[in-house]
């Protein structure tokens, strides 16, 4: 049966498509609105890497959140219902940290119904195996679906990047603008928003940090989201 986040919450919780349970919009949401802040306790990455050890997992699975790199949010204990928004590599919404705290927004508006995604984007490291892709398999189901939670590789990443900004350039050329880019910003190239890596005006983006892996078994860390977006302040 769904249930409301809150009196005031624009979406509900109930059975997903993607994985378990997610949150869908009850009403429309316009691009750019705060829907809900990430909470739970405020742990330390040791802390987190206790809490949850992967190597007894079939696949992952936490609701570990980094601020920085001495915090992190464990959704599971004394959390809300931001915790079930799922992931996607083609989402409508964004993790962005202000002042210490991690808030999810619109990146695009929404109607009734539309469940509301973030990427994840776990932190890829040189170590990750074949197995690992697997066990952080991607269910999103998106035409640009990368097959994983993972971040994208570097290079990838890169190619991205500079076909971004060929486009930009296109489009500014030919008097085009593109739809939704000055909102919030894209990933790999200057946004009103943030940028990943660069100056931001609404923060730096929220993305899932993850630990290396060697041969074929897992270590007893956690991986945690740290793809969120920082705030400019």
């Amino acid at each position: 049966m769904p249930t409301r986040s809150a009196p005031s919450s624009p979406f509900e919780v109930r059975k997903s498509a993607i994985q378990g349970r997610g949150a869908f919009a009850t009403r429309r949401i316009r691009a750019g609105q705060r829907l809900i802040e990430y909470t739970g306790d405020r742990i330390t990455p040791e802390e987190g890497d206790r809490r949850y050890q992967e190597d007894g997992m079939a696949r992952h699975h936490t609701f570990l959140f980094t601020v920085d790199e001495h915090t992190c949010i464990d959704g599971k204990r004394g959390g809300n219902d931001s915790r079930y928004i799922n992931h996607s590599c083609d989402p409508n919404c964004e993790a962005v940290i202000e002042d210490g705290r991690i808030f999810i927004f619109a990146k695009k508006a929404m109607t009734p119904g539309t469940e509301l995604t973030y990427d994840y984007q776990y932190e890829r490291t040189p170590e990750h195996t074949q197995e690992d892709e697997e066990f952080y398999r991607c269910l999103c189901g998106s035409p640009k679906c990368r097959g994983t939670i993972l971040a994208p590789p570097k290079k990838a990443r890169k190619q991205s990047a500079r076909k971004a900004a060929a486009t930009k350039g296109a489009a500014k050329k030919g008097g085009a603008k593109k739809a939704g880019a000055a909102k919030r910003g894209t990933k790999t190239s200057k946004a009103t928003k943030g940028t990943k890596a660069t100056k931001a005006t609404k923060g730096t983006k929220a993305t899932k940090v993850t630990k290396a892996t060697k041969a074929s078994k897992r270590p007893a860390k956690s991986a945690r989201k740290t793809g969120a977006k920082r705030a400019r302040a």
